[in-house]
């Protein structure tokens, strides 16, 4: 129900790169935004195409890593080892690959046509909209604050679904049509505000909260993050151009978090 109120009759849009670019699912956490994206694809009518990513260790000469363990892995900023698309299907790239041609990381793409070791997909945003490209498989190493006791290389396409997004992943965006899906709170300072201002308004924003409850308050409600501490100056500071904006943008933060709960009882 959640999901179809976003992508409503999608099997009769499932061709429309308007449909797909205006509208977005939203949540915290990584592990929500795989199953939304897993839920979503079961959804989207068409034949699957899995693509099997290889997985390597540098330096392992003794075998220490086993295949099955490193295709269990799944960090956010490398694609998943078993990545199943469909023709129509909007993915995001994870890499930038030539920012001059609108591959971007955090571009999202639809994807056209499916080879060995080529996708051919449409560009959804920005100023190459509509461009088509062509997608490579290639090697792919998390990176250094990854907190992996070890470097993995991921041979595979540099891309993942994109019917839902993590709130931080979808900073700068604004669509037509947005849910957000939260199984508990936000953690972090300003993610609320981040989630509830990508739509175009409050009637075409919908918000499903799992587990919302507050103390001292009846009935469902989220919690929203605020860092107060960082608008308290115990003192008259000097302030850099940078500076300013940044606390200029938390103060907007703060000020606005009481229209955001009238904004929640209203949707």
């Amino acid at each position: 129900m959640f999901i179809s109120s976003i992508f409503s009759d999608i099997s009769t849009h499932m061709h429309s790169s308007y449909y797909l670019e205006t509208r977005v699912l939203l949540t915290p956490l990584n592990e929500d935004v795989n199953r939304l994206n897993d839920k979503c694809l079961t959804l989207f009518p068409g034949e699957e195409v899995t693509y099997y990513s290889f997985d390597s260790v540098n330096d392992d000469r003794y075998n220490l890593y086993p295949q099955e363990f490193l295709n269990s892995l799944s960090p956010a900023n490398l694609p998943p080892h078993k990545l199943t698309l469909k023709k129509g299907v909007p993915v995001m790239l994870l890499r930038n690959l030539n920012p001059t041609t609108g591959l971007c990381n955090g571009s999202r793409l639809l994807c056209r046509q499916f080879t060995r070791n080529i996708i051919e997909a449409e560009i959804l945003t920005g100023e190459h909209k509509g461009h088509t490209v062509f997608l490579p498989r290639m090697p792919l190493k998390n990176p250094e604050d990854s907190k992996m006791p070890f470097e993995l290389t991921r041979k595979q396409f540099p891309i993942r679904l994109s019917f839902a997004l993590t709130i931080n992943k979808s900073q700068g965006q604004t669509v037509h049509k947005v849910g957000i899906y939260l199984t508990s709170h936000v953690f972090t300072h300003g993610q609320l505000y981040v989630a509830l201002s990508r739509g175009m308004s409050s009637s075409a924003t919908t918000l499903l909260i799992k587990r919302g409850s507050v103390t001292g308050h009846d009935g469902m409600h989220t919690k929203n993050v605020v860092f107060k501490e960082l608008l308290i100056q115990p003192h008259l500071q000097v302030y850099t151009k940078s500076s300013l904006t940044f606390h200029l943008a938390v103060y907007i933060h703060y000020a606005l978090h009481v229209q955001f709960s009238h904004l929640l009882q209203n949707i």
